[in-house]
Order: C-alpha cells, then sequence, then structure tokens
C-alpha cells in the first residue's frame, strides 16, 4: 500500500534563509549609510549657518570700522563697538590679531595684548583674504572650557562693498583715514568665536534621535532573523514530523504482521491493513473501540501493567474468525511509554501462523518420508529375495496340486499377496527416491482429456458423470504428461471411490497470472473428515480397507516436482475439491534429470 505526498496548497516555496539574511543586512547598511548621510548633511548646514553668521558679523564690524574712520573714531569707541557687536547672542568674542597672535583689539578687553594663537599656531592656520573657519575651544566668561566655531581672515576695513559709501564723508577726512589704517591692511586678521552648545545639542539629538531609530531597526532586524530562524525550525520541525509519520505509516500500512496500537484508555488508536486482513473486520469497525469489547479476552489478559513485568512475546492461540474458522496466530504485547516513562497506550502484533505451520508439517513430512527412505532402501533387498523364494514355492505348488483344488487356490493367493506386497515395496521405493522427470511442453488440456479417457469405463459402471471445463486459451505447459497423467488418475479413482455412484466427476484448469495455472478435480462424494484433512498426504495414512495410504502422498510429491502445490477443500454436503498449481515453466533444479531409480 503506497503513501501519496500530497502537495499542500496556499503554502508558498520559502526562500533560503541566506538571501533573507542578506536581504536584511543590506537593508540595514542602508538605513545606516542613510542615516549617517543625514548627520552629516545636518551638521553641514550648521556649519553653513555659522559661517554665513559669522561673515555677516566680520562685515558688519568692518563696516562699522569703515564708519568710524571717516568720523575720527577713538579707540575707545572702536572697543564699544567690539564689545557691543559681541554681545550677541551665541557670540563668544571677536579679536583683531596681528599676524603674530597677539591680540589688538578682543570683546573683552582685559585680553587685549595678550597671545591669541602662537605664531606657529597662526601660520598653521594659513590665514587668507577669505573666510576660513575651525573647531576649537575657548575658555568662556565663567572660565569653564567650551568648544568654539571661530572663523577668521585677514581684517579689511578699507575695502568697500558698494560705491554709495561717498556721500556719508567727504573725501578729505576718507583720504586721510586710509592713510592711517593703509599700514595696518594685510598685517591684522579678524577672530569672530561662535558658541557651538546649540549645533553640539542639535547634533547629539540628532544622533540620539538616529541611535535611537537604528536600534529600534536592529531589534526589529534581531526579530525578524529570530522569527525567520525559529519559523525555519518550526517548518524545519514540521517537516521532520510529517516525514517521521510517512515513513512509519508507510511501515505500519505495508507491514506483513498485524499491528493493532490502543490509547492510554484502552481506546484503538491504530489498525494496519494486514490486521484487517488477518481478522477480516474493516479498520473502521474497530477505531474507537474499547479494547475489552473488540479484541479477544486473552490479548487482554495478557496487557501487564507499565510498572509490573515484561510484556508478553510470541504467544501462540487459535483465534476464531467471524466465519468459524480457525486462525492460529502468534501475538505479542507491549506497552508504549514516552522519555519520562508516562504510558500511552498497548501494541498487540500479531501474525499468521498458517504458513509457518505449514512448512512445520511439510518439514515433518520429509523427516518421516527421509526416514522411510533409509528404512525402505535397508530393506526392500531382505525382502524382496525371500519375496521371490516365496512365490518360487507358490508356484511350484500351484502347478503340483489338481486344477479346482483348494491347495490350488491358496497357492494363487499366495502368489498375488507376494505380488501386493512387491508393488507395496516399489511404491515406496518410488516415493522416497527423486523422480526422473522428462519435461516437455504439452497441451494440459489433451494430458486432462487423455486422464479422463483412462478412467471413463470405470465411471459408467457407477453411473458418474464426468465433467471437463478447459480453456482453449491456455498456453502449452511444461509437464511431464506421463507423471502427471498418473497423478490425475490417483485423484479420479479417489473420487470415484468417494462418490460410490451417482455422482459427478469435474476437471478444470484456467490461468490464474502469467506464470501459473490451477488444475481443479471436484467430485460430489461423502468428503472428507475435518480431522483427516492434515493427515490425508502421510504415507500410509488411509481410510480404506484396502487402500496402501500411498496414492495422494505420490500425487503430492509429483506436483511438488513440477514446482506447485497442492491444497484441499473438503465439506461432508458438497464434496472433495483438489486444487494443483503449476508454473507454466519449469526452473531445472540441479542433478534432477541425473538421478536413476
Amino acid at each position: 500500500m503506497a503513501t501519496k505526498f500530497k502537495k499542500q496548497s496556499g503554502l508558498s516555496v520559502p526562500l533560503p534563509a541566506w538571501i533573507v539574511i542578506g536581504a536584511m543586512l543590506m537593508l540595514l547598511a542602508i538605513i545606516i549609510t542613510l542615516a549617517v548621510k543625514d548627520l552629516q548633511r545636518g551638521r553641514a548646514i550648521e556649519i553653513q549657518t555659522l559661517r554665513e553668521k559669522s561673515a555677516v558679523l566680520i562685515r558688519s564690524f568692518e563696516s562699522g570700522a569703515r564708519t568710524g574712520m571717516g568720523m575720527r573714531w577713538r579707540q575707545d569707541q572702536r572697543q564699544i563697538l567690539l564689545e557691543e557687536m559681541a554681545y550677541q547672542p551665541g557670540v563668544l568674542y571677536i579679536a583683531i590679531a596681528d599676524r603674530y597672535g597677539r591680540i589688538l583689539a578682543h570683546s573683552d578687553p582685559q585680553r587685549v595684548g595678550s597671545q591669541l594663537y602662537s605664531p606657529q599656531q597662526m601660520a598653521a592656520l594659513k590665514v587668507s583674504g577669505a573666510e576660513q573657519w575651525h573647531m576649537t575651544s575657548v575658555i568662556n566668561r565663567q572660565q569653564n572650557r567650551e568648544n568654539a566655531f571661530e572663523t577668521y581672515r585677514y581684517f579689511k576695513p578699507l575695502k568697500r562693498n558698494n560705491d554709495h559709501m561717498g556721500h556719508m564723508m567727504n573725501r578729505h577726512r576718507m583720504a586721510e583715514a586710509e592713510a592711517d589704517a593703509s599700514a595696518d591692511e594685510g598685517q591684522t586678521i579678524i577672530f569672530a568665536a561662535f558658541d557651538t552648545t546649540a549645533l553640539d545639542a542639535a547634533q547629539a539629538k540628532d544622533i540620539r534621535n538616529t541611535a535611537i531609530l537604528l536600534t529600534i531597526l536592529l531589534l526589529l532586524a534581531l526579530a525578524c532573523l529570530a522569527a525567520l530562524f525559529w519559523a525555519r525550525r518550526y517548518q524545519r520541525s514540521h517537516q521532520q514530523l510529517q516525514d517521521s509519520k510517512t515513513f512509519a505509516s508507510e511501515i505500519i500500512n505495508n507491514l506483513p504482521l498485524g499491528l493493532i496500537t490502543t490509547n492510554e484508555q484502552r481506546q484503538i488508536s491504530v489498525v494496519n491493513p494486514a490486521a484487517e486482513a488477518m481478522l477480516t473486520c474493516s479498520a473502521a469497525n474497530l477505531l474507537g473501540q474499547s479494547s475489552h469489547q473488540v479484541l479477544p479476552a486473552e490479548w487482554n489478559q495478557w496487557v501487564v501493567n507499565p510498572a509490573q513485568g515484561q510484556p508478553v512475546i510470541e504467544q501462540e492461540m487459535e483465534f476464531s474468525l467471524a466465519n468459524g474458522q480457525g486462525l492460529p496466530l502468534s501475538v505479542s504485547v507491549a506497552n508504549i511509554l514516552n522519555h519520562s516513562g508516562h504510558f500511552l497506550g498497548n501494541v498487540f502484533i500479531f501474525r499468521d501462523m498458517r504458513e509457518i505451520r505449514q512448512l512445520q508439517d511439510e518439514v515433518r513430512r520429509k523427516e518421516k518420508l527421509a526416514a522411510i527412505g533409509d528404512l525402505a532402501a535397508g530393506v526392500a533387498h531382505e525382502i524382496r529375495n525371500p519375496l521371490s523364494s516365496i512365490k518360487g514355492f507358490a508356484k511350484y505348488f500351484e502347478g503340483r496340486s489338481p486344477p479346482g483344488s483348494e491347495e490350488r487356490e491358496l497357492a494363487n493367493v499366495m502368489a498375488k499377496e507376494v505380488d501386493r506386497l512387491n508393488r507395496v515395496i516399489s511404491e515406496l521405493l518410488a516415493l522416497v527416491r527423486p523422480a526422473n522427470l522428462h519435461l516437455q511442453r504439452a497441451n494440459i488440456n489433451d494430458v486432462i482429456a487423455h486422464s479422463l479417457h483412462l478412467i471413463r469405463q470405470d465411471a459408467e459402471a457407477k453411473n458418474i458423470i464426468l465433467r471437463s471445463h478447459c480453456d482453449d486459451g491456455l498456453p502449452l505447459v511444461e509437464v511431464d504428461p506421463d507423471h502427471f497423467t498418473q497423478a490425475l488418475l490417483n485423484l479420479y479413482l479417489n473420487a470415484i471411490q468417494a462418490i460410490g455412484s451417482d455422482g459427478v466427476l469435474e476437471v478444470g484448469v484456467e490461468r490464474i497470472d502469467e506464470r501459473k495455472i490451477r488444475v481443479t478435480v471436484c467430485d460430489s462424494g461423502k468428503g472428507i473428515k475435518p480431522d483427516d484433512l492434515a493427515k490425508i498426504f502421510n504415507p500410509y495414512f488411509t481410510t480404506k480397507a484396502t487402500g496402501t495410504g500411498l496414492g495422494l502422498t505420490m500425487v503430492q510429491k509429483v506436483i511438488e516436482e513440477h514446482q506447485g502445490t497442492i491444497r484441499v477443500v473438503s465439506n461432508p454436503q458438497t464434496g472433495t475439491r483438489f486444487e494443483m498449481v503449476i508454473p507454466l515453466g519449469q526452473k531445472k533444479q540441479e542433478g534432477a534429470s541425473d538421478v536413476k531409480t
């Protein structure tokens, strides 16, 4: 019974795990890259804002300085302008230093004259006419060091942005101011430092938000990976479970032994096809039923408590089928326990012992034949020699006695009995010796017709009707016509004796498969007693007063030498039926044609 695997509908074929993991890692890398770029872009925007703010502040101070030059401001007025501009939100300081880093002017007057940067640091700044910036650290008014965004370039108070400044001062005063400041042009550098607390806070906030987002995404990715792992594990476990179930189901369904299992409540849960065939009962009628109701009482008696003893192994019993026939079974019962020792049910395993018993009977029969053969081979010569002498003396006395006398009659009876005894010995020797079959391809219908022709007169004498059912479409069969005819004659003679008179003897032949045919011999006689059915093929077993008990034994021997089988079904009401199954072609046994009798 083959188990079919069905594809489940609605389920897509899952992608390989490495593809899903790779896609997730790639997506995570893309998200991280975009987040980093977004952080960098935000920082660049903030820095650009500070650069623009610092540029405006420096140009404003330069514009104020130009105005002050035109109006001949004093140094303290310029300092006030510098301090006022430095008081704007986010501005840490504004300073003017020479090229050696010495502070010429500062929003903090106390720092005027001190060093803003060393000459080496000033050289490293590479000051030019364009605004440049860098991140540095400064000491604020609270004497705390903090990060600062500092821009710097040459201080150019004389450079005008447009020509409209001329109307604000007269040319004479402007010329004087330019003459005073031309000496400092290109020698002083203006520095503007801005507080980066807001920039750092915004960047920290962006980093924190990005980190939170990435953490959430990472957790989601890990959750997806874990879900994928567990899904794959579940799928693999589910597949393994399905494969195990299919494997177990296939084994159970194709097991040649009968198998029945029960659950914890002793209810039948599994019945395999072999059990159905043996018990001649459908599984639908057994499933869910209590084992005490549907199984033999002996089986339930063999069930032991899980905490007690071992299972029953190979207990033989005679099971009564629904039709009243007996079925020899070998039954074993075991408890089903899980890994923790919890009881799950029972399993009953049983097998049909008919074939084994037939083999056992066959072995015993052959052992008997071998023993008889050894005996016959040993005593046949010793018996035949005296029989020859006895028959010679009987013929001698028969010749010396007058015709019709009692002595002549006794001598004749003695000679016939000697012949009968010699014939028995010959049959016995023929029984135990391998037959030298002369196999040939013959029409089995012709063999049957010839055998019926030989007993037609005996059948007609007892008013027995002969019927034959032949199949003209049968191929030629490889048989020994003489031996097979003799086997049929033995069956015919037994049938005629069983019928007595006024009966029917039927012979039929049919093809049962591509390699075998079946020949049946049926009679309407009195049948064979059930107790005698198992003995009819034994040597010297007979129920007839004048029988030798070797006829059916010889029939069985001939059929087996044709590599066939013979079985008998008998009923006192319907008679006896012999079925002989032989192959169409013979496999020649080694040495079979070389044995001489």
